[in-house]
């Protein structure tokens, strides 16, 4: 009988600005999700009704991703407190999780002894390839990690100070890099994912839960 899915087994510093990463989950402490875990049943959720049959379950729902959020929101605020930060958000997949990190450590921020100067920026990786590591990025998914370390290499070219890596979601994929992000979310099955900003052909963007697309809607959204 499954009880429930959870097994509790680099920001760029330009002269004195701290850059942090959020790439779409300090950690050895992320939640691991079994490859065996059959998600909650979409009957016990709330999700919009032109999805239904689209979906499979629900892996992670939308307030334990908050919670856990606001777990890493701590965990930043612990490790990088005396320094300004410029938040790099990569879109479009990582906006929500970007913006709700954000807004988090902006309300401890404002409930502690000591504040974290914040400045956010967007940007789309094609445009990110081609210009100044001034530029941000986020995102809500690493897989194999490649795309997370064209990136770093990226910025590391510009020599900065220092570098982190916030991510939701990490996938067990095969050929994966030994790099991780250092603040993680979530690490999750080699499955596809959708909601919480996370999409399939631009769909599932408005769903609050990170859902498993179903076989019917992959041919239903199918470009």
């Amino acid at each position: 009988m499954h009880h429930g899915p959870w097994n509790t087994p680099k920001a760029v510093n330009y002269s004195n600005v701290k850059i942090e990463f959020y790439y779409v989950h300090f950690s050895l402490c992320f939640h691991f999700i079994n490859d065996d875990w059959p998600g909650y049943s979409l009957d016990l959720f709330n999700y919009p009704t032109h999805y239904s049959g689209d979906l499979d379950c629900v892996i992670i729902p939308h307030g334990v991703i908050m919670d856990r959020t606001e777990r890493l929101a701590r965990n930043i605020m612990d490790d990088l407190g005396d320094h300004d930060i410029v938040v790099l958000c990569v879109l479009k997949g990582g906006y929500q999780f970007c913006a709700d990190l954000v807004e988090r450590i902006k309300a401890l921020s404002r409930n502690s002894n000591h504040t974290i100067p914040m400045r956010v920026h967007f940007i789309r990786l094609r445009s990110y390839l081609v210009s100044p590591p001034s530029r941000p990025l986020s995102a809500g998914i690493v897989g194999t990690g490649k795309t997370m370390e064209t990136l770093l290499q990226h910025v590391k070219a510009f020599k900065p100070k220092m570098i982190k890596v916030a991510g939701l979601l990490v996938k067990r994929v095969q050929h994966s890099l030994a790099s991780v992000p250092d603040y993680v979310g979530f690490e999750i099955p080699n499955r596809f994912v959708v909601g919480y900003a996370l999409d399939y052909n631009e769909y599932f963007r408005d769903l609050n839960h990170i859902c498993i697309i179903s076989e019917s809607g992959k041919k239903k959204y199918k470009v």
